[in-house]
């Protein structure tokens, strides 16, 4: 007797399909301090320098590096990649007719 593990696909969004409240955001906000991990590890940057350069305390510089993203809003993440020489273009475009909703995107280049 084997047993089988059943295997759904996934939405695109981990968070959504977890089922975890504001999939969009959460998903968003994990892109964007992807690309502040990514800047600060490229800079070669400590977790004090970089708090330094965001304004913020080292362990909130930790937070971001591993993910814990509760204590940060969307429009911080924004001006954190602001205060890392990054231009931020937010887009408004009309929701396609062939979605049911209206959704939230990050890119990063």
């Amino acid at each position: 007797m084997s047993d089988t593990i059943a295997n759904e696909p996934s939405s695109g969004n981990v968070f959504a399909d977890l089922g975890l409240a504001e999939p969009e955001e959460r998903l968003a906000k994990a892109s964007l301090a992807h690309k502040i991990a990514q800047i600060i590890s490229k800079r070669h940057l400590t977790q004090v320098e970089a708090a330094k350069l965001l304004k913020l305390d080292q362990p909130k510089v930790s937070a971001i590096m591993s993910g814990r993203l509760s204590g940060f809003s969307l429009e911080r993440m924004l001006l954190l990649l602001i205060s890392l020489d990054r231009d931020v273009e937010i887009r408004i475009k009309k929701k396609p007719r062939t979605r049911e909703r209206a959704s939230l995107v990050v890119k990063c280049a």
